[in-house]
C-alpha cells in the first residue's frame, strides 16, 4: 500500500487515497521518515535484520535442513543472545524450513465429483437423550452407527503409519469402539 500511494500522491494526495485504502496516513508519513533516517527504525526490526543474516548463514552452512531448533542451538553456541521464538519467526518470514524426516501421510483423497453421504443429523452432534439422533431419521447403512459418531486419525510408528478409528456414541460421548 505504501509503495501505491507513493506512485499516485502526485496526482490524488495522500490523505484522498489514504481515506479510500484502509490505511492511516500517518503510517504513510512514518514509514517515509524510517526510509529517510535509520535510527527511527525501531530496535526490534533493527536486530530480526542483523539476526536475518547469521540465521540465513547457519541454514545455508548446515546443507538447509535445520529447522529452528538446530538453528537456534547452533545460534547459542556460537554466543548469539537469541530467543527460539524469534529464530522460527525468523526462519518463517524468510521462508526457511528445516528437512521433515519420513513421508507425508497422505489421509484424504477427496474428489470434487464423488457423490458424499447425506449429513443426516446436519452437524448436529449434542443429544439429551439415547438414541434422539436416529428417533425419526431414515436407517440407511447407519443403523449400527446411528446414535453414534465416528472418527480416524493417525499415528507414525517405526513401522509404519497405522490408523486409529474411534467410534463416540453421542449421548454419553464415550468412546464405545
Amino acid at each position: 500500500m505504501i509503495a501505491f500511494i507513493y506512485l499516485y500522491r502526485e496526482q490524488y494526495g495522500v490523505e484522498p487515497i489514504c481515506t479510500v485504502l484502509p490505511i492511516a496516513s500517518s503510517l504513510y508519513y512514518e514509514h517515509k521518515r524510517r526510509e529517510q533516517n535509520a535510527q527511527l527504525v525501531p530496535f526490534r526490526t533493527q536486530r530480526d535484520k542483523e539476526l536475518a543474516e547469521k540465521v540465513q548463514i547457519v541454514w545455508e552452512d548446515n546443507k538447509q535442513v535445520y529447522g529452528a531448533r538446530k538453528v537456534w542451538r547452533q545460534l547459542q553456541r556460537e554466543s548469539v543472545a537469541v530467543a527460539r521464538c524469534t529464530v522460527e519467526r525468523i526462519m518463517r518470514s524468510l521462508g526457511l524450513r528445516g528437512v521433515v524426516r519420513g513421508k507425508r501421510v497422505r489421509t484424504t483423497c477427496s474428489a470434487a465429483a464423488e457423490v458424499r453421504p447425506l449429513d443426516l443429523v446436519k452437524r448436529d452432534f449434542s443429544a439429551i437423550r439415547p438414541n434422539q439422533l436416529w428417533a425419526g431419521r431414515k436407517l440407511r447403512l447407519l443403523l449400527a452407527l446411528a446414535t453414534q459418531v465416528a472418527d480416524f486419525t493417525y499415528v507414525a510408528t517405526w513401522v509404519g503409519v497405522l490408523y486409529a478409528a474411534f467410534v463416540i456414541d453421542v449421548f454419553s460421548r464415550m468412546i464405545v469402539g
